[in-house]
């Protein structure tokens, strides 16, 4: 065979012992992905068919129902039913750092592993050199003529490490886990942001309607004191009396500028959620009103919830990873052996002769590398590595527990809502007409200032308290999608991870 077949021999006999490389068994562990639950629902007493009626007409009054197995739509803040919203996510969605920063993240441990993945194919690396050197004539004898010598020097070297207790395929595998993490990483991002998003919104659109109660309630004050100003003009009331309303519009007045200020907070809130300084952001006109409250709710089985929420998948993908480190300090421990072609080319003292077979060279050489003494070292890592995974996996325990805690307790919350805002309804009309008839008792000096005083906090407390009761069922809707994973799994996105479903 001639020398210049060498090379492609070394090349058939690396990827042959490649494929026997990779056919090896891999130290440590293999993952399974953790048994899902038994369980067929999240709280004690079972889940109603629906909320308490509330006995409220219009927008946020409808009872909702419960779904049981049903699944939750990927757009899940269409339900909703507002253009403006939709647009708010849509803005988000483009320009929110974070996202980008989640996306660039996971390009990064994509391309980690590709690279890691270059370690299973033969490492080439080229050299080529030229060289001209002078040595004295006169180490051979006085007078002789100088030595002019060229050089000119072209090889490759080809190394190649067997994978035979797969150390290789285990590192790959942590780091397709770690891409895995992040994608879900990503997921959660997303979830955050989108229910932020809506939640936002909907601090917005409570804080406009208390202000806009508080301004009906503020010229219910004006009217009420230019009441008693006329009566004090006849004579029937006191100067007192008008100090008194004057001091209860003032105090209806203040509550004014902090309702304002938390709009304003939400509104700069609501501009850095969608990617822009609150001085560019255009302000939110939003209401209550006009926002549709979803009544039917999926609710997805305990069983569904482990493989759609975010942070679970995440947690197991952190487990995949810490199982695959275990085999990694495991292959550390045995030994290793590694091929290698040092210099095989072509060496020359000019360029023409390159071509000739006298000037091949080559070797082949190969080294078996294991660990004799390392002080404990390599099996407390392993060691290490063991408990980073049982780490691992009561964390992800804990995530499991949380995500059903955290559903239960949106649950809990949106039949105790439906009640609340029943309660406050009632409030609101007992308090109205309570105030109906002391302003009509007042104004005959039937009773005092004190009195009408009294039944006018009620009444205003009451109003608000009514809007605050509203946004809550707006709200927690929000929190049980969030809580159910924000369905995910039914989008498309471009950045998604291959197999993440």
């Amino acid at each position: 065979m001639s020398i210049e077949r060498n090379p492609i021999r070394l090349l058939r006999c690396t990827g042959a012992a490649t494929a026997l490389a990779l056919s090896a068994c891999a130290v440590g562990p293999n993952y399974h992905p953790p048994a899902p639950p038994t369980q067929d629902g999240y709280t004690h007493e079972g889940l109603p068919a629906q909320t308490a009626s509330t006995g409220v007409s219009g927008p946020g009054g409808e009872a909702q129902s419960f779904e049981l197995g049903r699944d939750l739509t990927g757009q899940w803040w269409t339900l909703f039913g507002s253009a403006k919203l939709d647009a708010l996510i849509e803005q988000a969605m483009t320009n929110y750092p974070d996202i980008a920063a989640q996306q660039a993240a996971l390009r990064e441990d994509r391309e980690n592993v590709r690279a890691e993945e270059g370690n299973f194919l033969p490492q080439v690396e080229g050299v080529m050199s030229a060289s001209r050197s002078q040595t004295p004539g006169a180490l051979v004898f006085p007078g002789f003529p100088n030595f002019i010598e060229n050089s000119f020097y072209a090889t490759a070297n080809v190394a190649y490490t067997f994978d035979f207790f797969g150390k290789e395929r285990r590192t790959v595998e942590a780091l397709q886990a770690q891409a895995v993490q992040q994608g879900f990483v990503l997921e959660a991002s997303y979830l955050t942001l989108t229910s932020n998003i809506v939640t936002a919104a909907i601090q917005v659109a409570s804080d406009r309607d208390q202000i806009a109660t508080t301004r009906q309630i503020i010229a219910s004050e004006e009217q009420q004191l230019s009441i008693v100003q006329r009566l004090y003009g006849l004579g029937s009331k006191a100067r007192s009396d008008v100090l008194l309303q004057q001091s209860n519009l003032s105090a209806a007045r203040a509550t004014l500028p902090p309702l304002q200020q938390q709009l304003a907070v939400a509104e700069h809130n609501l501009a850095v959620l969608t990617g822009r300084s609150p001085r560019d952001a255009q302000p939110v006109e939003l209401q209550l009103s006009d926002l549709n409250l979803p009544q039917d709710l999926p609710v997805s089985l305990p069983s569904s919830l482990v493989a759609q929420r975010p942070d679970i998948r995440q947690q197991a993908a952190v487990v995949h990873q810490m199982s695959a480190n275990i085999g990694v300090a495991t292959a550390n421990m045995l030994p290793q052996l590694t091929l290698s072609s040092t210099d095989f080319g072509n060496v020359a003292t000019k360029t023409s002769a390159w071509a000739e077979a006298s000037a091949g060279i080559w070797s082949v050489g190969g080294q078996i590398t294991a660990p004799l003494f390392e002080g404990g070292t390599l099996r407390a890592k392993r060691r290490a590595a063991v408990d980073a995974y049982d780490q691992a996996v009561a964390q992800y325990r804990l995530a499991v527990l949380k995500a059903f805690q955290g559903v239960a307790d949106a649950l809990t919350a949106l039949q105790n809502d439906a009640q609340s805002l029943k309660a406050q309804r009632d409030a609101v009309e007992a308090a109205q007409a309570s105030l109906d008839l002391t302003q009509r008792q007042y104004a005959v000096g039937a009773v005092d200032s004190a009195t009408l005083l009294t039944a006018q906090n009620s009444y205003q407390q009451a109003r608000l308290s009514y809007v605050v009761a509203l946004a809550s069922r707006y709200t927690d809707t929000v929190t049980l999608f969030a809580a159910l994973g924000g369905g995910w799994w039914h989008r498309n996105d471009p950045g998604m991870l291959p197999g993440l479903r």
